[in-house]
């Protein structure tokens, strides 16, 4: 800096003072203002492609590893094997943990906390005595299955469900569906519905979208209904006013031409 300083003020010195030597100095010194200008370039230019190639965000090996972890214990529940993959295959009663995630279709962007809160609960919960099986369901993928469930992530759905009877009947599940904060859950939190058993603090659900108890399930409705409603969820706002004006119009046109008419004369009909 005090380099570039110098060489820029020298010509000013010169001019002010007359002095005749310091003409000899002025090519020196226009060949040193042009090197600085070069070197400040390069510089610059250097910075901003070192700035450009170092990465934004570092993926957090933690969150990466409790990934790999989960994806080799967690079962992934789609609308093609959840009848056959939520079944209990050994005698008695099994207990089942299965969350329900999504992405921007289904939570807005914002269940990526609860999904690696989740990733991270699985070490704890599988470190256990006796784990549940575990099972994750995106509604972003599988959203009829979400529909038909009438559920909304993130949620932890914690369920016991009894092996068949030998007569093939199958007794009443116990189903919990326990809501998580999208913005303060953490993993010790999923991991004590296992461990501390606070699925205790919620009520069981007992109501008409049961996945394995309610009415829906029990005739086979379940399926066709969440059918239904995701795609009646994908009916853009803009069908609906055009399907009301119609409906409006032809009710309207309707009452316009059963409306009595006047004879001829201007006599009042009879």
């Amino acid at each position: 800096m005090r380099t570039s300083t110098l060489a820029l003020a020298l010509p000013a010195l010169a001019s002010a003072q007359q002095f005749p030597f310091l003409d000899q100095l002025n090519p020196y010194i226009d060949q040193a203002k042009s090197y600085l200008g070069v070197a400040t370039f390069s510089v610059s230019s250097a910075a901003s492609a070192a700035s450009a190639t170092i990465p934004t965000s570092i993926p957090n090996p933690v969150a990466a590893g409790a990934a790999e972890f989960a994806a080799t214990k967690v079962d992934r529940l789609t609308l093609e094997n959840h009848s056959t993959l939520l079944k209990s295959s050994s005698p008695g009663i099994e207990e089942w943990m299965f969350f329900v995630t999504g992405g921007n279709a289904s939570c807005f962007g914002m269940c990526q906390r609860a999904e690696a809160a989740w990733n991270e609960s699985v070490a704890l919960i599988s470190a256990s005595s006796s784990p549940p099986k575990l099972a994750m369901l995106d509604c972003d993928n599988d959203g009829v299955l979400c529909a038909a469930w009438a559920l909304s992530p993130p949620t932890v759905i914690h369920a016991f469900l009894p092996h068949p009877l030998p007569d093939q009947s199958t007794p009443e599940a116990t189903m919990r569906a326990i809501n998580l904060n999208r913005t303060t859950v953490t993993a010790p939190e999923i991991a004590a519905i296992h461990l501390q058993e606070t699925y205790n603090n919620v009520a069981p659900y007992e109501g008409f979208w049961h996945p394995f108890n309610g009415m829906l399930a029990q005739y086979g409705l379940q399926i066709p209904a969440g059918y239904a409603i995701y795609y009646f969820a994908k009916i853009p706002s803009w069908a609906f006013m055009i399907g009301v004006s119609f409906i409006s119009r032809s009710v309207m046109s309707r009452r316009m031409g059963a409306a009595p008419t006047r004879p001829a004369g201007g006599a009042p009909a009879t």
